[in-house]
């Protein structure tokens, strides 16, 4: 099957309310994943849904998301995350913890962050930026208590 229709399977059964939905979800996402393309990469975010009633299984999608190359990931995370904020707010604010987790990835977002937000400033972007500095300044912060206190 081609990616546009395991798109569409993935969207029309995100919601997961029969078990039947769970399983044609599950599928097209385990064919996804052993073919998947980087050029949908913004549109495998769009799949995600607050409204899903199996989580659990949702997280699986959340696993082939970062399955990715980190760049290309959060790149595309923050082209669609004004779309996302709206469908998925619970879902991005999953992902941005997981980016702000990774000490690699939480640089590269907050780089990539201040670069769009000098392109195309957006509100959500700007939240997002400062919350990433905000998570950044903690960690220092702890890092030095633990330094003072080690002495």
């Amino acid at each position: 099957m081609n990616q546009n229709d395991l798109l569409t399977i993935l969207k029309n059964n995100c919601l997961m309310q029969t078990e039947e939905q769970v399983v044609q979800f599950e599928n097209a996402l385990a064919e996804l994943a052993e073919n998947p393309d980087e050029q949908y990469l913004s549109q495998y975010h769009l799949i995600l849904n607050d409204q899903c009633e199996h989580p659990e299984v949702m997280f699986g999608l959340i696993h082939f998301l970062e399955s990715f190359e980190v760049e290309k990931q959060i790149k595309a995370l923050i082209e669609v995350v004004p779309q996302l904020m709206i469908t998925a707010p619970e879902w991005t604010r999953i992902i941005h913890d997981r980016i702000l987790n990774d000490e690699s990835a939480c640089q590269l977002y907050q780089n990539l962050l201040h670069s769009i937000n000098l392109e195309t400033p957006h509100f959500i972007y700007h939240l997002l930026e400062e919350s990433v500095i905000n998570k950044i300044e903690s960690k220092e912060e702890l890092l030095s208590i633990k330094r003072v206190s080690s002495i």
